[in-house]
This record gives C-alpha cells, sequence and structure tokens, in this order.
C-alpha cells in the first residue's frame, strides 16, 4: 500500500460518499459535522492499523543477515517505514485536534480569517484550519523566509 493512501486517504479509501449539501443546509450542521467526524474516525483508524502492522513487520521481519549489504538493504526498508510512521503519528495529532474542533463546533472555519474553508477542500484534507487564500499567503511567506 502506497504511503500516499495511508496518509491522504481519499473518500473512496474509506468508503465514504463526497457530502451532497442541500440548498437549504446551513455550513457545518450536525450532518455535515458527523459527515466529516466519520471521516477523521476512520483515518484515525486506519493510521492505527498500519501502525500495528509495521510492529508486527518489524518483529516478524527482523533478520541478522550476514551479508551486509542485505543487513543494508533490511535496516533501510525498516528507516522508510519508521518515516512514514513518524508522518502518521503528526498526521494524527491533527487528525484529534481536528475531532476536538468539531466537539466545540469550530470545525471548518478558518483560523486566521474565520471564513468557511469549504466541504471539498475539507473533503480532500480533512484537517485543513485555513482557508485556500490564508494557505497560499502561508506558503508564499514560507517561501519568501527560505
Amino acid at each position: 500500500m502506497a504511503t500516499k493512501d495511508i496518509l491522504e486517504p481519499s473518500l473512496e479509501v474509506l468508503g465514504i460518499k463526497p457530502y451532497k449539501a442541500k440548498k437549504t443546509e446551513e455550513y457545518m450542521c450536525s450532518t455535515m459535522r458527523d459527515h466529516f467526524k466519520q471521516i477523521l474516525t476512520l483515518s484515525r483508524k486506519r493510521i492505527m492499523e498500519e501502525a500495528d502492522r509495521t510492529v508486527h513487520h518489524m518483529k516478524d521481519d527482523a533478520v541478522n543477515y550476514p551479508d551486509p549489504n542485505d543487513r543494508a538493504s533490511q535496516e533501510e526498508e525498516f528507516r522508510l517505514e519508521l518515516r512514514a510512521r513518524d508522518r502518521e503519528r503528526r498526521l494524527l495529532k491533527k487528525i484529534e485536534e481536528s475531532l476536538q474542533l468539531l466537539v466545540n463546533k469550530e470545525y471548518g472555519y478558518c483560523e486566521v480569517c474565520g471564513v468557511e474553508i469549504g466541504l471539498r477542500r475539507l473533503e480532500a484534507r480533512p484537517t485543513a484550519t485555513l482557508c485556500i487564500d490564508c494557505k497560499m499567503l502561508d506558503e508564499i511567506k514560507e517561501k519568501q523566509k527560505g
């Protein structure tokens, strides 16, 4: 399974259909919050399952190869797995923060300017805390700093 699939699972991978907002529906009503809670919860579950698989894989496949090249290959494989798990650990923290925002009914609004982040952006990146405009400004500032 590709790391990108684990770190940024699409709705199809999670088995969730995109949310279809009704014209009369208010942004981040209870059904929308439930939709995103499901996405975040399933993403958290996938990360935890992958972490368990990694632990078992590293325990089961840890062999002290006599050949230095084989040993180096195995160590590199394990290093890459641990790096991916570290990225997932940081994502897990963001997922927990997003779930707390849902509980506080603050999810889906830009933390800088307060505007709606938007359903499609949140479905693509459920842990987003910035609207697209603030995110672009943030990235421009980051590039300028070097």
